[in-house]
Parts: C-alpha cells; sequence; structure tokens
C-alpha cells in the first residue's frame, strides 16, 4: 500500500471512531466517482451492483442453481482494484462471504482486498444455502478471527466488518445480537445486520452491540433518514445496491418506452455528455 492509500485507510478508520456517516455503495468507476464528486468521505462497492453490471445474478438462494452464476472472486477484485485505483476517497469491498466458507479463504480473501487498495471490507455469514441459511455460529466466529489475522498480517489500516443476515433470513434479532457480539470480540471492528430498518430493532441493536453499527437502507422506501439514524447512535449507513438497482430500473422503464411507444422522452433526464466529460476527466 502506498503512502496516499495508507492515508485514505486511515481516513476510513477514523470515520469510525464517533459520529454518524453515509457510505454509499458503487459498482464500477463511473458510479464511484459521481458517488466522490457528490461528497462523500468514501465510498463502498456492491456485490449486487458489480454482478449486474456484469449480466450475472447476486449472491443468494443459489444453491441448488448454477454455481458457475456467480461473479468469482478474482473477478470482483479486479472491480475493487479498478475503483480504488480511480478515486481519491477511501473504498470499503462487499467481500460476501470471503468467496469460500474454510477461515483461510476468508484469510485470503482479505488479503488480496488489502492488495487491490481497499481500506475495508464486510465478510458475511450467509451461506447461500436454504439447509442452512447460516454458517455455524462456532465456525463464522472463526471466520472472522482469521479476516482479522490477516489484516493485522498485513499491517495497514483497514475496517473489518463482521456482518450478520440473520434477520433476512427469518433468525431471531436476539441470535443477531450474540453473532454482531461474537463477530466484534473475534476482531471486527464494525458490526452489520442487514433488514434492520425500523427505530426499534436499530435503537435495540446500538444499545446491546458491543461496537460500531452499520446499517443499510434502500433496500425498501425507508421512512427513517439520515437525522434518524445518528439520533439512534447508528455509526454507519450503507445502501447496498439500492442505487444500482435504481438505475437499472430506469434503464429497464427507457427499453420499454423504446420498444413499446417509440418515443423518447426518457431523455429528458439524461446528464449532458459535456458534463459527463468533465466529470470524469483524468487526474492530474
Amino acid at each position: 500500500m502506498n503512502s496516499d492509500s495508507r492515508e485514505r485507510a486511515e481516513r476510513f478508520v477514523e470515520l469510525h471512531k464517533e459520529g454518524c456517516f453515509l457510505l454509499p455503495n458503487a459498482w464500477d468507476v463511473g458510479s464511484a466517482r459521481i458517488l466522490e464528486a457528490a461528497g462523500f468521505p468514501a465510498v463502498a462497492t456492491t456485490s449486487a451492483g458489480v454482478a449486474f453490471s456484469l449480466g450475472r445474478p447476486d449472491h443468494d438462494f443459489f444453491a441448488e442453481q448454477v454455481a458457475e452464476g456467480r461473479v468469482d472472486r478474482e473477478t470482483m477484485m479486479r472491480r475493487v482494484r479498478e475503483i480504488a485505483d480511480e478515486v481519491a476517497v477511501p473504498l470499503s469491498a462487499d467481500l460476501e462471504d470471503g468467496y469460500g466458507e474454510s477461515p483461510e479463504t476468508v484469510a485470503t480473501t482479505i488479503s488480496m482486498a488489502l492488495a487491490a487498495g481497499a481500506a475495508g471490507g464486510n465478510i458475511e455469514d450467509f451461506t447461500g444455502d436454504r439447509t442452512r441459511p447460516l454458517y455455524d455460529a462456532e465456525l463464522s466466529v472463526d471466520r472472522i478471527r482469521a479476516a482479522r489475522a490477516a489484516v493485522d498480517a498485513g499491517g495497514e489500516p483497514f475496517v473489518l466488518v463482521g456482518r450478520t443476515d440473520g434477520l433476512l433470513v427469518g433468525g431471531s434479532l436476539d441470535d443477531c445480537i450474540r453473532r454482531g457480539n461474537a463477530y466484534l470480540a473475534a476482531g471486527a471492528d464494525c458490526a452489520f445486520v442487514p433488514g434492520a430498518a425500523d427505530a426499534a430493532t436499530i435503537g435495540t441493536l446500538v444499545r446491546e452491540l458491543d461496537g460500531p453499527l452499520n446499517v443499510v437502507m434502500g433496500l425498501t422506501g425507508n421512512a427513517l433518514s439520515m437525522d434518524d439514524l445518528r439520533a439512534l447512535g447508528v455509526r454507519r449507513v450503507t445502501v447496498g445496491g439500492s442505487i444500482a438497482r435504481a438505475m437499472y430500473g430506469h434503464l429497464l422503464s427507457a427499453a420499454r418506452e423504446l420498444a413499446d411507444k417509440g418515443t423518447f422522452s426518457y431523455a429528458t433526464d439524461q446528464i449532458p455528455q459535456t458534463d459527463l466529460n468533465h466529470l470524469f476527466q483524468p487526474r492530474g
């Protein structure tokens, strides 16, 4: 990691020490540059957005389907490196389940993310297998512990996030709290519980977790604002693949207008070419 990357990573670590900040999710260099230009202090990747940009499905319950449909680790790391090389703000990587079950595989994934220029990354306990949607709790802790060891061995600043998908697969809030605290104790710097979207659930998590909490907004049209989340004590807010899905929604709407009506009203909302050319000027 060069001095510029290290400085960005140090800034990212500092963001997690107090207050509340929004970490929007990009899927390619262009989307990351736009989010950076909007003034966000850091950006993250979204595995869903990256997968969709490649015409592939996101990691989900696909154990009973074609395994080759999932974006592989090397492809995802290339995208992480592309983005990290082209933005001046810290980049956090969505590393899904670490691209394998074993703690050793997770450790390798973390080392690859560090080498790609990421300043942080998530490791989740979702398996993609309907018969056991979450990795066993003990194994999940070992996976976070291995990720922490890889971060420490790398010797660079890196925010490790322990994510439990319990609420997304019908698990209890109590189990999510147990898992979140276990991941924090194993070396995660931040806990992440997707599916927590109402004030009561989020408030309980903030009170019961022994470390900073990340929540994801935008999965639905949620009524909570950043001011609300700040007041609840949330440390970090992400938006997952919601921006990418909104963009694809506009693309599908335009395609249907063209195919079904032969009209071009979709074009009234486009960004002028000169504006995009200016925004995407190569950095000096």
